[in-house]
């Protein structure tokens, strides 16, 4: 085990205090309405807990990865789980395209506002027709003057409509016209509440209080100096983001596999039946042990793979399998979690049935198990490609 600074016990203690503040009261009553937590975000942003890894000349603590994911599994592990975490994942940890290539003047722009909470970044990715291939987007981005005009769709873009800017990923390059499928893309940030760009909200299984919707952009201007890094390069810039931001959803998987354990472990000692607690029965023990077990595998990974990124060592391998342990995790604790309770765990007010719900997010977000183990037959493996 990694052993933790006294710096960072504080942080987990201080963080896991504010968390619980808001109980599974407040949770469940804004997932039953479908209500972002305001309330949540605002206590996070006054108690200075945004821009983790943000460095600290643009509003943040600037601190490394081992501590976001330190904090990522707390927040989970709150009565909000994904719904807690999720609503203020980009302020947490701000968005690497933009630390590692914008210029000091767009990072003092759109870092520090979402460092200091007064607002929150969207990002617009996933295509309906491109899925998990990102060189096959259509969105095109066009030169016209000083700027860029923007046209196309997006999908699964959470929190649009709650926030005040978006960092779109567009074609500035045709794919057919471009030298090879990784060329042509390029980043740019746009007002999210721009007449350009439309939104519905998707109807989802869980996540209730952080909304995604489906985005259609209709000849949205960006002036130049909103472009992320270098035209054409944004596929290499977006690299930069995978790795971190699977570090941190297996952080929060691992939090949240956390949360539904400690509910059905509490449940299992204080449930009587036939004169004794039902976790006496191995049928109900053993689950919850292996789940405990799998968890605590999973978050040691997590902290490997957080380590070598803080180190500045590759680290793909070690985050693509945190992730894939956690989400397994998460997804089985939940799901054990709801047979502990029995026909209880199928009522809402007992929260485990939110959790299992949350839980399936990551086994297909940002990116399927079945596309892990792809990665993992290829670089570790050295199996021939499979797509």
């Amino acid at each position: 085990m990694i052993e933790q600074s006294e710096q960072q016990r504080m942080m987990v203690s201080e963080i896991r205090k504010l968390a619980e503040s808001f109980d599974a009261a407040y949770w469940r009553d804004l997932d039953r309405k479908q209500e972002f937590p305001w309330a949540f975000y605002r206590a996070l942003s006054e108690g200075g807990w945004f821009g983790i890894t943000i460095p600290e000349e643009y509003g943040g603590h600037g601190l490394g990865m081992v501590d976001a994911a330190l904090v990522a599994r707390e927040l989970a592990r709150s009565p909000g789980g994904f719904n807690g975490v999720m609503s203020v994942h980009t302020n947490m940890f701000g968005l690497e395209p933009i630390m590692k290539y914008g210029t000091h003047e767009q990072k003092l722009r759109f870092l520090k506002p979402i460092a200091e909470g007064q607002h929150m970044m969207a990002v617009a990715i996933t295509e309906p027709d491109a899925g998990f291939d990102t060189t096959k987007i259509r969105t095109r981005a066009v030169r016209d003057g000083k700027g860029y005009r923007i046209t196309g769709r997006k999908t699964w873009l959470s929190r649009l409509r709650e926030s005040k800017t978006v960092l779109i990923v567009a074609r500035t390059t045709p794919l057919d016209e471009a030298e090879k499928k990784t060329k042509g893309i390029s980043l740019f940030v746009a007002n999210a509440d721009d007449p350009a760009i439309s939104a519905t909200r998707i109807p989802a299984l869980g996540r209730h209080t952080v909304p995604s919707y489906d985005v259609g952009i209709d000849g949205l201007w960006v002036p130049e100096e909103n472009l992320i890094g270098t035209e054409g390069e944004g596929f290499y810039h977006l690299l930069n983001v995978l790795n971190p931001e699977r570090i941190s959803v297996a952080a929060e998987a691992v939090g949240l596999g956390q949360l539904a354990l400690d509910r059905a472990c509490r449940y299992a000692r204080e449930r009587v039946i036939f004169d004794r607690p039902i976790g006496a029965n191995q049928a109900i023990s053993f689950p919850l042990a292996e789940g405990c077990t799998r968890l605590e595998a999973a978050w040691l990974m997590v902290l490997h793979a957080a380590t070598l990124y803080d180190a500045g060592q590759p680290c793909g391998t070690q985050s693509n399998m945190a992730k894939y342990l956690a989400a397994e995790a998460a997804y089985e604790v939940s799901h054990r979690a709801i047979q502990t309770f029995g026909g209880h765990g199928y009522a809402v007010d007992n929260d485990v049935e939110r959790l299992w719900r949350e839980s399936r997010l990551a086994l297909i977000a940002p990116i399927s198990q079945e596309m892990i183990m792809n990665y993992v037959a290829e670089h570790v493996l050295d199996l021939p490609r499979s797509h």
